[in-house]
């Protein structure tokens, strides 16, 4: 069988290849992001693999079929960038990566956190310098602060954990919430109104798009942190930008993603120029930090994720039950 992995990278292939071996599949490795323009590269697949900023909507699974495809595998938990909807009108099943490490991008989130509260990385450019000059770089202390967990999943969960390690108050908001699991949950305005931290850790629903907007920044006191590791649209970036013009708003931002970031992330930009405007004012805000999308890049995360998608097509292949199947009515 042969699996057409899309936007592959050096990295994709040390952790896949080996496993492909092992299970006697041949990967077909592309650099090409997956749209309906590239979907007929996977003429000579069974399968593709494909990630979170491919493009799977319904003119793109409609040429996958026409290349006979018999599953998409995602080798990531979102799914928001597939239509559901045409997989299941051209009998293609999709299967994702659920949990595949937790910690790894609970981890990153509290980094980036630490990291925009204490100013390191202004630090760390002063001290290139031998400017040890610590002036602007003054924090606070988180311990006893209060933080706003939204989405209390695998990833939320670890999340919560790590704040009470830090020895944080920790509120959350989950529209189903986990039954036994040692948080206070609060309605979601309270938790604007009263975090000093808010994490955001939900998936990209039609219910979740844009949590983050004018309003309800403007429940938030002043001075709160935010933190966004899952998907870009949770934040509107506009009313962002408008928080961080007015003074004291806002005490800083962490961005592992950003709801534009489909044609940007992953990818070597140095040598161009900018043309998104708003990612462009972002990086100038010296209480904002803008990673791209690595939360997850861990080297145990990257092994969980071969493992998994592998096993999502031995399942498939030799017709046994898709437990990680995504249906119409996932939520």
């Amino acid at each position: 069988m042969n699996i057409v992995f899309f936007s592959s990278k050096p990295y994709d292939e040390i952790w896949f290849t080996p496993l492909c071996k092992d299970y006697g599949y041949n990967p077909i490795y592309l650099e090409s992001k997956l749209d309906e323009h590239t979907a007929p590269l996977a003429s000579e697949g069974d399968a593709i693999c494909a990630f979170v900023n491919d493009d799977l909507s319904a003119n793109t699974i409609k040429a996958l079929s026409k290349c006979n495809i018999q599953g998409i595998f995602m080798r990531c938990a979102g799914f928001n960038n597939v239509d559901l909807d045409a997989c299941h009108m051209y009998k293609i099943p999709v299967m994702r990566v659920p949990g595949y490490s937790p910690e790894a991008v609970a981890e990153f989130a509290m980094g980036l956190y630490l990291t925009v509260n204490r100013r390191i990385h202004r630090a760390y450019t002063r001290t290139r310098d031998f400017n040890m000059n610590i002036n602007g770089l003054m924090g606070h202390d988180i311990h006893n602060k209060v933080a706003g967990i939204i989405g209390t999943g695998k990833i939320g969960q670890a999340m919560i954990n790590i704040c009470k390690g830090f020895g944080m108050q920790v509120i959350a908001y989950d529209p189903f919430p986990v039954g036994n699991l040692d948080v206070k949950y609060t309605p979601l305005d309270y938790l604007f109104a009263n975090s000093d931290f808010i994490s955001l850790h939900c998936p990209l629903t039609e219910g979740t798009k844009y949590i983050i907007n004018e309003d309800s920044i403007s429940k938030m006191h002043d001075g709160v942190y935010i933190v966004n590791t899952s998907r870009g649209k949770l934040i509107k970036t506009d009313a962002l930008l408008n928080a961080l013009l007015t003074p004291g708003k806002i005490g800083g931002v962490g961005l592992d993603v950003y709801e534009e970031e489909s044609d940007l992330y992953y990818e070597d930009k140095s040598n161009e120029i900018m043309e998104d405007e708003k990612l462009a004012r972002l990086t100038t805000f010296p209480n904002v930090i803008i990673t791209s999308h690595q939360g997850y890049f861990t080297r145990e995360a990257m092994q969980s994720i071969a493992i998994e998608t592998m096993e999502n097509a031995y399942a498939l292949f030799n017709n046994l039950p898709l437990r990680n199947q995504v249906l119409r009515n996932h939520q």
